[in-house]
């Protein structure tokens, strides 16, 4: 049974460059302040051995902002690293960008299980199905009407042979179950055989849908 991501907050954390080259060992547990208004505390980051692919650190956000600044409130949301400014003189983190920037960045985010994910998060995390099948890893992401609605997923050989998979499939979010912290997967809702059957799936593969261009 795979283990429970608590929104990536118990992964190992290593150091990358942020701004004023602050390192997450140095962060972790910090406050976070815009301005004067407390946002929340850095809990983590995701744990790849690529720093493309960890751009995000993982913030606990305080109940009254995300009330305000979400359009659904959500416990934990990406705090991106090009964000930090500097340590304050108690020991919390200034960001360098406003509330309506953050806001605007929380609202580029795939939820999955009343966790915010920014697009960085989830690219190159193993896609699982319900029983443990391993379909796939994440190569991007597609939206419609900018709203974040799949994750292109590239299927493994066996998968593809097994299923009929084209190079690339997109999965609906909406089948998007949990995430994993240690091992970086996401883990779905249903079955591949089951995913392969639903509507939003025909529909999201299909011809029929123009999606955003990023």
């Amino acid at each position: 049974m795979p283990e429970e991501d608590a929104g990536d907050a118990q992964t190992p954390f290593r150091g990358n460059k942020m701004n004023d080259e602050y390192r997450i060992q140095e962060l972790i547990q910090r406050e976070v302040y815009v301005g004067d208004k407390l946002v929340g505390i850095i809990t983590g980051e995701r744990f790849h051995p690529s720093d493309d692919y960890v751009k995000s650190m993982r913030l606990q956000v305080v109940d009254n902002i995300a009330n305000e600044y979400m359009r659904k409130p959500a416990e934990y949301a990406p705090l991106s690293k090009e964000l930090v400014h500097s340590i304050r003189s108690d020991g919390g983190v200034k960001l360098s960008k406003s509330m309506r920037e953050l806001q605007r960045r929380w609202r580029n985010t795939i939820r999955i299980d009343e966790k915010l994910y920014a697009p960085d998060e989830l690219r190159d995390r193993a896609v699982l199905d319900n029983d443990g099948a391993d379909i796939g890893n994440v190569i991007g992401l597609v939206k419609l009407k900018r709203t974040y609605k799949g994750l292109v997923v590239k299927p493994h050989f066996r998968m593809k042979t097994k299923y009929d998979l084209p190079e690339t499939i997109i999965v609906p979010v909406g089948q998007l179950s949990r995430t994993t912290a240690r091992l970086d997967e996401i883990i779905l809702k249903c079955s591949a055989k089951r995913l392969t059957t639903l509507p939003s799936y025909l529909k999201l593969n299909s011809d029929e849908v123009s999606f955003d261009n990023e």
